[in-house]
């Protein structure tokens, strides 16, 4: 199928240059049969400044599978890091080099994810029972590319919680000289506890990161886990280098739009209603490659959480997004449904 020019497409392959810098203050969380492209899209249009994660694509998806479905993105979703699962060094380096030639700004191995098909695999969060097959993961993927990698790991797994533990992860991935760490302050239990009992049984311990932060002040430490509001994204830079949302995000992606403001110094955000207006030409742009309405809706549930009408919203889109035919006349309708000043 031909590349439309809203999606990237591989470039001439990168041979060499200096890495671009991306900012983590503020990130969005890979999530897994969530935060797709149509997802990314619809947060970019609150925020300029957020840097965007993909769900978790596994090596073996690259190599042996459909490319262009798995790497595809819109160039507006720019910058956008894609995470990589797999935990051969060799695969993982493979990977990135075509990542970068797809024009990714950055590369994130998966060390947090504690499903049972990951685990099978051999990768996620059973990894950090590995830290130095990891570090020769990392390794190979950042001497293959000149685009910056990073590590999204747990505070620890089973009955590895001690902070020792933690710092000798850290200490072999920084000496494979990787210098950025996402850190999901719960442990991961992977016998015993469901992945989404792994998000909310666990307790935080935000303290363990923070102590990260003072023991190693020259590596960038970003926080992810249990972080709801952008005040307390605020409290946590006061004491680390960023802060990574996934569920608050998508749940209700409203907040995204005082994210430049607050965090960057920027300019306030378009409201809900801007948004809807602003996906319209993205959304018959999709429709006329063959995507079906509802794929991209889905994304655009918690839109109008807390305001008047925010239900009627849901239940139109529900109804009627995912019928033949439907296109963007089904959003504007569902919009007129919701108590807001466009």
């Amino acid at each position: 199928m031909p590349q439309s020019p809203h999606t990237a497409s591989p470039p001439t392959p990168i041979t060499s240059g200096t890495a671009t810098a991306v900012s983590h203050r503020f990130c969005t969380a890979p999530l897994m049969d969530w935060s797709d492209r149509h997802c990314r899209y619809f947060w970019r249009q609150f925020s300029k400044h957020a840097l965007l994660y993909t769900e978790m694509v596994t090596t073996g998806a690259i190599l042996f599978g459909d490319q262009e479905s798995h790497l595809d993105f819109n160039v507006e979703e720019q910058p956008v890091a894609l995470q990589l699962g797999g935990s051969d060094p060799e695969d993982l380096a493979r990977c990135a080099q075509i990542a970068e030639q797809w024009g990714y700004s950055e590369l994130n191995l998966n060390c947090g994810c504690p499903s049972d098909r990951v685990k099978r695999g051999r990768f996620g969060a059973c990894l950090m029972a590995e830290p130095d097959l990891v570090a020769e993961c990392l390794g190979a993927m950042k001497s293959a590319v000149s685009i910056p990698v990073t590590v999204k790991h747990r505070i620890g797994i089973d009955d590895m919680e001690d902070y020792a533990g933690l710092t000798r992860f850290v200490e072999a991935q920084a000496g494979a000289g990787i210098t950025t760490f996402i850190v999901h302050a719960r442990k991961a239990w992977l016998n015993g506890l469901s992945p989404k009992e792994n998000r909310e049984v666990p307790p935080l311990k935000y303290d363990m990161v923070y102590q990260l932060k003072r023991d190693y002040p020259e590596l960038e430490i970003v926080l992810n886990g249990g972080i709801n509001t952008l005040d307390e994204c605020r409290e946590h830079l006061q004491q680390l280098d960023g802060v990574m949302l996934g569920r608050a995000a998508y749940q209700t992606p409203g907040l995204l739009a005082d994210v430049d403001a607050a965090l960057f110094g920027g300019e306030p955000g378009p409201t809900p209603a801007e948004v809807i207006h602003n996906m319209l030409p993205y959304i018959e742009r999709e429709l006329a490659r063959g995507q079906r309405l509802n794929h991209i809706t889905r994304h655009m549930m918690g839109l109008f959480q807390g305001v008047p009408g925010a239900r009627r919203f849901r239940r139109h889109l529900s109804e009627h997004a995912h019928t033949a035919g439907a296109g963007p006349e089904v959003l504007e309708q569902a919009l007129a449904l919701v108590t807001v000043a466009a």
